[in-house]
């Protein structure tokens, strides 16, 4: 391991938000370990962010396998450098009527929205609780402060994942580790949106989406916070969002 190196891992590294935040943690000299399921949808962003000067790695994981998770961060540790910050941004936003929803599309929901989100940050704590230091990040919603009509099985892993960031920023604050959870309450500029909510979509010309570049800085300003005035939740949402 390299000690001179800076590890900031986003797990669950999309196209838009959790890309903005790798990039935006590589422009400021961290080295983006970024993960997905699969390695060849990770391929744009890493070169992306070479092309920008920064340093990337890609990594197939499953984090809803707890041996996976084990080897990607023991792989990063050994041979990259420590984990500094740890971004978990998997969503599995997938509406569906309570009356029809199946046991097994809810279990699985909250498997990959908020059970992977406690072996990824069980695993990375450890590593951070040896040094005296790091940074836990969830990217949360709405969902995780109230359940709406047809997305129980969202809703029910959004407020576990809020939960567990609750129970990690008291238990780990003690010890130099800060855990915090973000609300993002709003349609973010995403190919998703436009393509299927146009309507939506035609609120960027007035701010009224999110930008996930801004959603990324704010990753950026929770990690550098001093420690005398951490932030535990931050709520992200267009000016003209109800809520």
């Amino acid at each position: 391991m390299n000690e001179n190196k800076k590890v900031a891992l986003i797990i669950g590294a999309g196209d838009a938000t959790g890309g903005a935040i790798a990039r935006r943690f590589a422009r400021e000299g961290y080295v983006a370990c970024v993960t997905r399921r699969s390695l060849d949808k990770l391929q744009p962003l890493l070169e992306s962010i070479r092309h920008e000067g920064g340093e990337a790695h890609g990594f197939a994981s499953d984090a809803r396998r707890e041996e996976q998770v084990a080897e990607l961060v023991e792989s990063i540790e050994r041979e990259i450098g420590p984990i500094e910050v740890m971004v978990f941004n998997i969503g599995a936003n997938v509406p569906c009527s309570i009356l029809e929803e199946t046991a097994r599309k809810y279990f699985k929901i909250w498997e990959m929205a908020c059970f992977a989100g406690f072996l990824t940050s069980q695993a990375v704590a450890k590593r951070m609780v040896t040094r005296g230091r790091g940074t836990i990040l969830f990217t949360g919603a709405t969902a995780g402060l109230r359940g709406a009509a047809g997305f129980a099985a969202f809703a029910g892993a959004k407020h576990g994942i809020r939960a567990l960031a609750q129970s990690m920023a008291r238990e780990l604050g003690p010890l130099n580790i800060h855990v915090a959870h973000v609300v993002v309450d709003g349609a973010i500029d995403t190919d998703f949106i436009r393509d299927s909510f146009p309507d939506i979509y035609a609120r960027k010309g007035q701010d009224g989406i999110l930008d996930p570049e801004h959603i990324a800085d704010s990753y950026w300003f929770l990690h550098a916070q001093p420690r005398d005035a951490w932030t535990f939740e931050l709520d992200l949402r267009p000016w003209m969002e109800r809520w």
